[in-house]
């Protein structure tokens, strides 16, 4: 699941596959861009910000793209199958005399002038991988809707871009805090820790290939995924719900017992059809 470590991890490779080197190859399979054509142009780097990543080229152009939940970027050696997915899948493909770039599943995939960034990342919040951060900025976007439950402000990209559904379930169990608990009910003490916890905790994990929050071996996760099994800490089983606009692409997982507060709300019972 692509969360701003994956999306750091996937910009560091494609930076290292194709920064400071001619494009032989561009491809770009999305209609608006059919006729586009970056070959001969020297890609100049490859920047993460939050679950975005920026391909920028010479001549002040940006391949702005965004992986969601299914998308990835794969780097092959040239001469190498490619083993991503069916060709069909396949959005973008950006190449050089040495490595190829191939974009699968890409729901995002824009040509922007580097100048007009903004326009798709303009909108978000402090990286907490990037530059621009600012725990005390990050905290202040989280509060300024108090009665917002925490797990969906921590999803909002407006307020710090980087985190999603695993991140905001195991930041919620280490605060000790329900994700449906309003976010100005939040202890002051508490929400002081948060922005350098999630800091801590993606920055940790930035350079591993498998993702880990609680320093166990084998157990690397507190809640997310657990569901129903006991709970690392207190062996109550843990439980998974939906959270924000009932997608099942957005699962919350907790204790109920290292977690105290709001459970989440019971959905209303379906109507039988009647004849």
């Amino acid at each position: 699941m692509p969360e701003g470590d994956t999306v750091w991890q996937t910009a560091r490779r494609l930076h290292g596959a194709l920064a400071g080197k001619v494009l032989t190859r561009s491809d770009l399979r999305v209609p608006r861009l059919a006729t586009a054509d970056l070959t001969g142009r020297t890609v100049l780097d490859v920047t993460p910000r939050g679950k975005h990543l920026l391909t920028r080229v010479e001549g002040g152009l940006t391949l702005h793209s965004h992986l969601r939940m299914d998308g990835s970027w794969k780097v092959y050696e040239n001469g190498r199958r490619w083993s991503g997915g069916p060709g069909h899948q396949i959005r973008a493909i950006l190449g050089n005399t040495d490595r190829t770039a191939v974009g699968y599943r890409l729901p995002v995939l824009e040509l922007l002038r580097t100048a007009d960034e903004h326009r798709a990342v303009g909108h978000l919040g402090p990286d907490l991988l990037g530059p621009d951060w600012d725990p005390d900025r990050a905290l202040a976007n989280l509060l300024q809707d108090p009665a917002r439950p925490l797990g969906e402000a921590l999803l909002d990209q407006r307020n710090l871009a980087g985190i999603g559904n695993v991140y905001k379930s195991e930041l919620c169990f280490l605060l000790g805090v329900t994700p449906w608990l309003p976010v100005g009910d939040l202890p002051a003490e508490r929400a002081a820790k948060l922005p350098a916890l999630a800091k801590k905790l993606l920055e940790t994990n930035r350079d591993r290939p498998i993702r880990a929050t609680t320093g166990r071996r084998g157990q690397d996760l507190f809640v997310y995924g657990r569901a129903p099994r006991p709970c690392l800490r207190c062996h109550t089983s843990v439980r998974v719900a939906d959270q924000g606009d009932g997608s099942r692409d957005r699962p919350t997982y907790w204790c109920p017992t290292c977690q105290p507060g709001p459970a989440p709300p019971t959905p209303p019972p379906r109507r039988s059809r009647t004849n």
